[in-house]
């Protein structure tokens, strides 16, 4: 592994660690610490998305995700005992068409587990106590648990470190919005009488709020959320009693759903935060560090693990000597934060909507939903919006050309991925090095094999010399060529060799 230049992440939750096994497997030189002395043992999070798959399926980790989770088909929303709609994850284009349930916990254990493979520990306990960056570098302070000060000199340092991140204090920078003055609480817990299969969620829509179940584990283990509507008080209610929770379900839901055997009862307030620009200099910053939103739709510890996915490529490109730095660097905030609106935005309309209390907008949201999610476009819209399949860079910086008519792949749009990753896909042929990847971008589509030879010997630290074959959904495309990016978003449709060429001379150190 390359010894220099090391990159410091801070944090080690799903994202951190996410981060810091992307730069691993890139073969870059990567510190992680956490304050904690020990992994959450919470739920939290409890969604793994498809899109969020397809990229651990890249990094060879997502066959662990699938033997801990358990796949959910699809959600259904109810008024009273009438059920509204049902949404499935059928027709969507992946090798993982549904929401993988599996708690915050595992998804941090396995992660733990796939970064020590990479040869990289998590340190705890440590703090950073400093944070002094400049135009090479960045000077850290840390606090150990033994009262230890260190100071170290690092090159780059990436704040993964929560809502409360220390990183982004540090900088000054301004997380903007608000909270949401709704009182909810959250249970995990074991249901019984639910009215729809083990491994589907449920969502029930009252005059007095929403209640949702998620199950996540056998013999019934489920989450539930609901709102206690709006917050009386500037403090945070108790942790709520198994009465308060059974007497929600009773008044919310139907007849002879029972709640038993408490794991963990919680309450809260939904922050809708966000900063303007995720790096500073050579500091940057990642999943809650960055934004906060509403859990409507699961979607924060997948949008925190994609912004790692993201940096990680361009970050190691750089630190390897393969490009030049601002180009790359500064596409990172373009991209993910235009991701982050997106998402704080969708997550607050659906949190809303749930919360509707004028009687006629409540009756004419479920007549709307029942009519449109007959519609299988709108159920396929909806379920490529959740399971984060719809995430593209339409406006980035990295955009090349277009020369394919409309309705076939642009530049920003993901690829379409076709199936499970093959080891080859996710390891290096170096026997001392197996895990090793270094980031390369690659041709997929029909180009003149001598025109790919000289492509691949001209631009070797940076393409992959093999060509990727077409997935199914584009075999109409003929002669289409295009450049994708190490993280399987696209680069140039429509492209030829020359085109490609012009596009990758642009990142030479």
């Amino acid at each position: 592994m390359t010894k220099q230049p090391q990159v410091l992440v801070a944090g080690a939750g799903p994202v951190g660690l996410t981060m810091a096994a992307e730069l691993a497997r890139y073969g870059i030189a990567v510190r992680i610490i956490d304050k904690a002395t020990a992994p959450s043992d919470k739920s939290k999070a409890l969604v793994v998305w498809s899109r969020t798959l397809e990229l651990l399926d890249r990094a060879g980790c997502a066959e662990q995700f699938l033997a801990a989770g358990m796949p959910a088909a699809g959600a259904n929303f109810f008024h009273g005992e009438k059920r509204l709609a049902r949404v499935t994850f059928e027709g969507i284009e992946s090798p993982f068409p549904y929401g993988l349930l599996i708690p915050q916990s595992e998804t941090e254990r396995l992660l733990i587990d796939h970064l020590a493979g990479l040869g990289v520990t998590v340190e705890r306990g440590i703090e950073l106590s400093a944070i002094r960056p400049d135009a090479t570098g960045v000077s850290v302070g840390l606090h150990h648990p033994s009262g230890h000060a260190e100071t170290r000199r690092v090159d780059w340092l990436i704040g993964c470190d929560g809502a409360h991140s220390v990183v982004r204090k540090a900088l000054g920078l301004d997380f903007t919005g608000a909270a949401l003055q709704t009182d909810w609480i959250l249970a995990d817990l074991h249901l019984d009488g639910l009215p729809v299969p083990e491994n589907e969620l449920a969502i029930f829509f009252h005059a007095e709020g929403v209640l949702a179940t998620f199950p996540f584990g056998r013999n019934g283990r489920h989450r539930i959320i609901a709102d206690l509507g709006r917050a009386r008080s500037t403090l945070l209610r108790p942790d709520p009693t198994m009465a308060e929770i059974q007497a929600v379900i009773d008044k919310r839901s139907i007849p002879g759903i029972k709640a038993r055997d408490p794991i963990w009862l919680s309450s809260f307030r939904i922050n809708e935060r966000k900063v303007a620009d995720y790096r500073k200099g050579r500091v940057f910053l990642a999943g809650d560090a960055a934004h906060i939103h509403s859990p409507a739709g699961g979607q924060g510890m997948n949008t925190g693990m994609q912004d790692a996915v993201n940096l990680a490529w361009k970050l190691a490109l750089v630190c390897r000597g393969e490009a030049r730095a601002e180009a790359l660097l500064d596409s990172y905030s373009a991209e993910r934060s235009a991701v982050g609106e997106q998402v704080l935005r969708n997550a607050g309309r659906l949190t809303r909507i749930a919360l509707l209390r004028n009687p006629l907008a409540r009756h004419l949201r479920n007549v709307v939903m029942s009519l449109a999610m007959r519609l299988k476009p709108t159920r396929l819209r909806l379920a490529e919006r959740l399971t984060e399949l719809d995430i593209a860079y339409p406006d980035s910086p990295l955009n090349g050309q277009r020369c394919v008519p409309g309705g076939l792949p642009m530049p920003g749009d993901r690829f379409p991925v076709a199936g499970r990753a093959t080891p080859s896909d996710t390891t290096s042929s170096d026997a001392a090095q197996p895990r090793i990847s270094p980031p390369r971008f690659t041709v997929a589509g029909n180009i003149d094999s001598g025109e790919m030879e000289k492509l691949a010997t001209r631009f070797a630290a940076l393409l992959h010399p093999v060509v990727q074959p077409l997935p199914h959904s584009l075999a109409s495309a003929g002669a289409a060529v295009w450049l994708l990016r190490p993280d399987g978003y696209i680069a140039i449709a429509g492209c030829d060799a020359e085109t490609i060429g012009t596009y990758l001379e642009r990142f030479l150190p």
